[in-house]
């Protein structure tokens, strides 16, 4: 099997928007047969004129598009109009096909591109009305000055679609003509507005969590899923924001004030029937969860096994929403830098992708004022104007998600055209969608929306029958409606409401100090994001934007009752409530996934924080570095950006080396942990098997007691059924079992070994005793009764497993052999013959670094060792001197295969390397390689 080639995919109908028909596939291999689409003049074809002078319509004045050795352009114009004209048509340059498949997906018509194959993702999506969302916002709450930018970009983008079709445009449009007549259509400004709907999907929080809590009590009891989440370790790894407190008069946050003993408004709500210490939905009353009928709990099993399904079947662009979705940023205030003044870092944790889910470019006023504000560079998405992350002359900032809970799923109980709300029947809100599709007739759906949202299983295809399931299992109280044919369910989410994000891009963009910086982000309503702040005044800061619901009944875990009015979203949490920080008294602001706030604040962010494992080494790097009146330089911030220290290896490894193995081709293998430091560099043997060890001891203490909805796709075992009807024993008094296989892609299967399960791990780890550490045993295998028994079969397995991997000499293993990066083309090169990947894909390259490591390149324990999370960028901003500031992309400037900017910076961003930031017109002057006059 060629090095990183992934195991079988899901046998579902869903993934497909993120993979293209075959058919198209196999179409382009018959092209290249016949060498009619691959010729070096037809990859050539798309790659952008860089030099000389082009006439670009509706300019008011000229403007100059330098690019540097990488390809990264700085653009200088008069105004605001001509700088974002000019950003549309050099991003289309480089990055059309990618941005013509994202506006698809979003507006859930890829079938118009890939055939009936896409029917069901694009049903979906209607339903979920990213577009439709998107063209309100435009309509309605965008400012009249954001919506000029937008339409003068879309002038851009079109512009060079005006002279460019086919493989003019991208090698990819040639594989397409073999299928169907598709041509581009023109850019529109809510093409560019609807991505943010994308984001918001795949940084929404904790739905995830919510299902697989409950999907995991068809097998484990309610005690054994709480050990599996446990609460967030406050007094070890510390939240953003140190203290602080919210006025209950004047609802604003004061970062020195005092939060009293108790949570304030914080809830403990409800969720489903059959959780202890909820509501049950229908009711309004406490329950105990006891007495839980059987048949409810494997109805809410079979609903929300479906739901699962459902939810991986929506494209994620950013990657599948899970443990990975994180990202590291912190600032140092200049109190404690060389240079005196502030410095700023950050690295967004991603899915790998090619060409990188980033851009990186300059967009630069010639005369800054107040007509024409912007003098910013950084990191923008193709499709959409403006820069989301980088920094201008006076301010920079950095994001990491705050990982709020923003969405809800409701029981609704429906007839034809209406559905039950505090007892009376209302219309629903209904819209008709037709579907387009290549090759085939179009389609037409009916989406009906509640009060809540849109009914996210109203489908009629295969898909959505699964969903029906959820309405017509999920267990509810005495006092429910007859449920009838089932209940509908509906979906609230913060992300379909519209809002006026977009203009929060642009203000971000010109703000000058701290306080224009939190207006801002007062309009970030979504995706919700810590962002840090630095400026060259010295000033470093904090703000939690975004629009978080404050519930009534309920805390936001399971499924509510639709019909009842007291588990309606009363408001959303107030800006000014939010917590912030300005220059605290630490003299410096670290955020990567952890709790925002201590659990005294006023209100529930959310119960799914990550665990604080990169959090707090960061927090303990800059400590080490500052004690005894160190310094922190930029090498410094880059070189905790690759700190490749395992948390988990540093508490496990000393347990590991107490087992007396009596096995020497094992014992061997253990003797590697001796004197190892905890560091998974790519060249280390000891990585490599401690992570075997991991993965191994995951599986044996609660991978194999999981139940498949969690396990990974065709990982099959022998277990006792799930429900109790019939005997434990049969005739013959053996143990009764059934074969069960797992069901999820490996991508998504848990125990996935992020720092939950290091917190898992850890509060068991000196009870050697602990249920999770025994296993059932065979007529060959007595099983575990203990800590050591296990820890011992997880090294015994871990050196079979990497001697099948690697080889028998533990002098040749590597961990980099193991943890692999390749970089799969998003359409064409994520399936389909060996020869297209081989065309389109490139890597793969042997990789440091490891899952809740500083250095994030996150791997699934459940599914194998292979990259799946990376720091998608990393940046580094000297607010001394903005030109000594580094950044680095995870591709290049690109989206062209065979192009020299196609992943010409992946060989240093893989060793850890930045290159040179220029930002004044004379650093950017000097780095200049290519130059290209744009003319009115």
């Amino acid at each position: 099997m060629p090095a990183n080639q992934n195991g079988p995919s899901r046998k579902k109908k869903g993934r497909r928007a993120r993979l293209i028909v075959i058919a198209v596939v196999l179409l382009l291999v018959a092209g290249v047969g016949y060498g009619t689409y691959w010729s070096v003049s037809t990859v050539r074809a798309s790659f952008p004129e860089t030099t000389g002078s082009l006439q670009l319509k509706g300019l008011s004045g000229p403007v100059q598009v330098k690019r540097d050795g990488y390809g990264i352009p700085q653009i200088y114009a008069d105004t605001p109009e001509d700088l974002f004209r000019a950003q549309g048509y050099v991003q289309a340059q480089d990055r059309f096909w990618e941005m013509d498949v994202r506006r698809h997906m979003t507006a859930g018509r890829l079938s118009e591109m890939f055939g009936k194959d896409q029917v069901e993702t694009d049903a979906f999506l209607r339903t979920l009305g990213w577009r439709h969302v998107a063209q309100q916002e435009y309509d309605k709450k965008l400012s009249p000055q954001t919506k000029k930018y937008l339409q003068a970009y879309s002038d851009g983008v079109n512009a060079y679609l005006k002279d460019h079709q086919g493989k003019e445009l991208s090698v990819e449009y040639a594989a397409l003509d073999f299928v169907n007549d598709y041509e581009p259509e023109k850019w529109t400004p809510v093409d560019s507005v609807a991505w943010l709907k994308a984001m918001a999907w795949d940084l929404r929080g904790n739905m995830q969590d919510e299902i697989d809590r409950a999907l995991s009590s068809g097998r484990l009891s309610q005690k054994q899923i709480k050990e599996l989440y446990p609460p967030y370790p406050y007094e070890r790894n510390k939240p953003i924001v140190d203290g602080g407190s919210v006025d209950p008069i004047t609802e604003e946050f004061d970062p020195d004030g005092t939060a009293p003993a108790s949570g304030g408004e914080t809830e403990t709500g409800g969720g489903l029937q059959g959780t202890p210490g909820t509501t049950t939905p229908g009711t309004t009353t406490p329950g105990t969860g006891a007495g839980t009928p059987e048949g409810a709990a494997q109805g809410l099993q079979s609903q929300l096994t479906s739901l699962s399904g459902t939810v991986e079947d929506i494209p994620a662009l950013l990657g599948p929403n899970g443990s990975g979705i994180g990202s590291n940023s912190w600032v140092v205030s200049g109190k404690y830098t060389t240079t005196g003044k502030p410095l700023l870092a950050n690295d967004p944790h991603l899915a790998p992708q090619l060409p990188s889910v980033w851009y990186q470019m300059g967009l630069h006023c010639n005369r800054v004022d107040a007509a024409c504000p912007y003098d910013v560079a950084g990191y923008t998405f193709s499709g959409m104007p403006g820069v989301i992350i980088g920094h201008n002359a006076k301010i920079a900032w950095g994001m990491t998600n705050l990982g709020a809970d923003v969405s809800d799923l409701y029981l609704e109980k429906v007839t034809a055209d209406s559905y039950l709300y505090d007892g009376k029947q209302e219309p629903f809100v209904t819209r008709k969608e037709t579907i387009e599709v290549a090759g085939d007739k179009d389609r037409t759906i009916t989406v009906r929306s509640t009060r809540n949202g849109p009914l996210i299983s109203d489908r009629d295809d295969a898909l959505d029958d699964e969903l029906d399931e959820v309405g017509e299992n999920a267990p509810v109280g005495s006092v429910a409606p007859d449920r009838g044919d089932g209940y509908a369910v509906s979906l609230r989410w913060t992300a379909l409401t519209p809002s006026n994000s977009m203009d929060a891009v642009f203000e971000l963009n010109a703000a000058q100090d701290f306080d224009e910086f939190r207006e801002a982000a007062a309009d970030f309503a979504v995706p919700s994001q810590n962002l840090i702040y630095a400026d060259t005044e010295g000033t470093i800061g904090y703000q939690a934007p975004g629009r978080i619901p404050v519930r009534g009944k309920g805390d936001g875990r399971y499924p509510a009752p639709g019909w009842d009015p007291a588990y309606q979203w009363e408001k959303y949490i107030p800006q000014s409530a939010l917590p912030w920080e300005k220059n605290p008294a630490r003299g410096y602001i670290v955020t990567a996934n952890q709790a925002v706030v201590d659990d005294k604040y006023r209100y529930r962010l959310t119960d799914d924080w990550g665990y604080g494992a990169r959090s707090q080494r960061i927090n303990d790097l800059i400590e080490s570095k500052i004690k005894d009146g160190g310094k922190i330089s930029t090498d410094d911030m880059r070189n905790m950006q690759m700190d490749n220290s395992s948390e988990i290896a540093e508490l496990l490894t000393p347990y590991l080396l107490k087992i007396d193995i009596k096995d020497d081709y094992v014992r061997e293998a253990q003797q590697l942990l001796e004197g190892w430091d905890y560091t998974q560099d790519a060249d280390s043997a000891a990585a490599a098997y401690f992570n075997a060890v991991w993965r191994n001891t995951l599986m044996l203490a609660f991978g194999n007691k999981l139940p498949k909805e969690l396990r990974v796709e065709g990982q099959c075992l022998r277990v006792r059924p799930a429900d109790d009807s019939g005997p434990v024993e049969d005739l013959d008094g053996n143990t009764r079992t059934v074969r069960e296989c797992g069901e999820r892609d490996e991508s998504a299967a848990q125990p996935d070994g992020g720092d939950r399960w290091f917190e898992v791990v850890r509060n068991i780890l000196d009870e050697p005793k602990n249920n999770w550490w025994k296993t059932s045993g065979t007529s060959t295998d007595p099983g575990a009764t203990n800590r050591d028994e296990l820890l011992a079969k997880a090294m015994k397995e871990a050196r079979y497993e990497l001697t099948a991997k690697l080889g028998k000499d533990i002098d040749s293993w590597s961990w980099g052999r193991l943890h692999r990066l390749t970089l799969k083309n998003q359409t064409l090169g994520k399936e389909g013959p060996g020869y297209v990947q081989w065309l389109l894909n490139r890597g793969p390259w042997n990789l440091s670094g490891g899952e809740a490591a500083v250095n994030a390149t996150g791997w699934n324990a459940a599914g194998g060792y292979e990259v799946s999370w990376v720091p998608s960028m990393r940046m580094v901003v000297n607010l001394q001197d903005l030109d000594k500031s580094r950044w680095i992309n995870l591709t290049g400037a690109s989206g062209h295969a065979f192009h020299d900017h196609y992943t010409d910076q992946t060989d240093k961003w893989a060793k850890g390397e930045l290159l040179p930031w220029a930002f004044s017109e004379r650093a950017v002057d000097k780095a200049t390689e290519d130059e290209l006059a744009l003319t009115p």
